[in-house]
């Protein structure tokens, strides 16, 4: 079903925390991704070069990766693509009410111990687990 990688994980996560790290330190901007992509779409900010930037790079690296060594992870989603665009779509609405997602809120805005992106946190991983426990022991998974 999954993989253990702690190795893999532990170096994607400061891979991440390096990224969100450069991007303060540079252009005193917090990492995160909703924000980001809000900003390249009309109106669009004037510092969309950045963006674009960071945003590519996140494309582009898994790719390159990919193209060097030949790896690629294993993606298996048993969920039936309507599930997934359901609650791709109520994500979108969980990121608007929250003003910001779990990369701005969990990475940055907890390595920074502001209140509101902790409180933003739990509220995100509480939702999560209270979601996964009704589809699997409710509904009997999917």
């Amino acid at each position: 079903m999954t993989e253990f990688t702690p190795l893999l994980s532990m170096a994607g996560g400061a891979l991440i925390g390096l990224a969100a790290v450069l991007l303060m330190a540079f252009h005193g901007r917090i990492a995160g991704i909703s924000g980001m992509l809000q900003g390249m779409l009309p109106p669009f900010a004037k510092d969309w070069g950045w963006r674009v930037a960071f945003l590519g790079g996140a494309i582009a690296a898994p790719v390159l990766i990919a193209a060097i060594t030949g790896w690629r992870p294993e993606f298996v989603a048993p969920t039936p693509n309507l599930w997934l665009i359901i609650g791709g779509l109520i994500v979108g609405v969980g990121v608007q009410l929250a003003s910001g997602c779990t990369s701005g809120h969990g990475v940055c805005g907890m390595s920074r111990l502001s209140v509101r992106s902790i409180l933003a946190t739990l509220t995100f991983m509480f939702t999560t687990g209270v979601t996964v426990y009704v589809v699997r022991h409710i509904f009997g998974g999917f």
